[in-house]
Parts: structure tokens; C-alpha cells; sequence
């Protein structure tokens, strides 16, 4: 028999050890936004942008009409005085070397126009992105081929009344040999801008007024991370 007292008392339950916690999901990286706000960011930049992309298309646009008569004065054309025999030069200048010239003229004065209106854009600081990039090739294209025009209706070539005069003297036309050269104003321009966007080290450009990062999911802005 035992001889010892009996406890009445339960052995205490196992204590349950806390569940580990579940790995937290990968938070987006505060400094960087997600490609649904990134797109709608880019969409809403392009929107804000559209009133001053058709003025600076307008202006560039504008602004072959001086490019077309600077080009007038500056291309060289030569001078025939008519004679019983037929037109004879006043100047021993060849046909070839005269339409050449006044293709490098005209193509030199449009690079010209393409790097100074790419520095403009450029600096255009609010408004950098891709509205304007497109409108300075837009631009500068307009701007180019009204150049071609007012230079051409400038510098016409002589009339059959003045080829049948005999002693009068006329001027060849002003006419572009080589229509390529009409591209080197938004080649110009586009390189500017892409070289800037090239040296540049944010996504948003360096624009100014740029809104800050989005967190996914979430309407609120975040502080872009040091």
C-alpha cells in the first residue's frame, strides 16, 4: 500500500509555443514606382504637355518662313546675260557646283535651326518628355520644308520674255537638288534632345514640378529615397 499523500492536482497542459510568423511579402521598393504608375504618371505628363507641344510645333513651324528668305540671300545663283547666241554666263561658275552649293546652304542653315531648337526644347525643363521630343521633330520638319517653299517662290527661275530679250540679263532659280537635306533639321533637333536625355541620371528627366513616386496600391506619394 502507499503510505505517502496523493495529490489531487492536474499535471499543467503543455504550454502552445506562438506560430511562427509568416515571411512578409516583398514590399515594393519605396524609391522606385510600379509599371502601372509609372504608365499612368507618362500618360498624365503627355496630357499636360499637349497644349505647349502644338505652340512649340507652331513656332518651329513658323519660323521657315525667315529660313527661307535667309536662305534667298545666302545661296549663290548665277547671272546669264542673253545674247543673239543664247544665254551666256556672266560668271564661269558650272551648273553642278552651283546646285550643290545651294543644297549646303540650305542643309547647313536647317542643322543650324534643328540644334538651337533642340537646345530649346531641352530646356523647356517643365515640360520634358516625350510630347516635346516629338513636337521638335514635328517642327522642325514643317519648319524645313516651309523653308524649301519660301525659298523656291523667292528665287524663280527667268521667264520665256526674259530668255527672248536680247541683252537683258537674268538669274537662275534657287531650287533644292537634293531632298534629303530637308531631314537635317529634326535629325538635329533629336539628337540634342537625346543626348540631354542620355546625360541625364533621374527617370523623370530633371523635369521640374515632376510628381513623386506612387506606392502600388496606394494614391500616396512617397519620399523618394537618398
Amino acid at each position: 500500500m502507499f503510505t505517502g499523500g496523493v495529490s489531487t492536482s492536474q499535471p499543467a497542459p503543455a504550454t502552445e509555443l506562438p506560430a511562427a510568423p509568416a515571411a512578409e511579402e516583398a514590399a515594393p521598393h519605396p524609391g522606385r514606382r510600379s509599371a502601372a504608375a509609372s504608365s499612368l504618371v507618362g500618360w498624365s505628363e503627355i496630357r499636360s504637355d499637349l497644349r505647349s507641344a502644338v505652340l512649340l510645333v507652331s513656332a518651329l513651324g513658323l519660323a521657315g518662313i525667315p529660313a527661307g528668305v535667309l536662305w534667298w540671300l545666302l545661296a549663290p545663283r548665277l547671272d546669264f546675260r542673253i545674247t543673239s547666241s543664247g544665254p551666256v554666263p556672266v560668271d564661269a561658275v558650272p551648273t553642278s557646283e552651283l546646285l550643290i552649293a545651294d543644297d549646303g546652304v540650305f542643309a547647313l542653315l536647317l542643322t543650324a535651326i534643328g540644334l538651337v531648337a533642340g537646345v530649346l526644347g531641352w530646356r523647356m525643363r517643365r515640360r520634358r518628355g516625350v510630347a516635346t521630343l516629338v513636337a521638335l521633330a514635328a517642327g522642325t520638319a514643317v519648319c524645313a520644308a516651309l523653308a524649301w517653299q519660301v525659298g523656291e517662290y523667292l528665287g524663280p527661275g527667268p521667264t520665256r520674255a526674259a530668255l527672248a530679250h536680247v541683252g537683258g540679263r537674268v538669274t537662275t532659280s534657287l531650287t533644292l537638288g537634293s531632298l534629303p537635306a530637308l531631314a537635317f533639321a529634326p535629325f538635329a533637333a533629336v539628337l540634342v534632345y537625346v543626348v540631354g536625355v542620355l546625360y541625364t541620371r533621374t527617370d523623370d528627366l530633371g523635369r521640374a514640378g515632376a510628381p513623386e513616386p506612387v506606392a502600388q496600391g496606394t494614391g500616396e506619394a512617397l519620399d523618394p529615397v537618398s
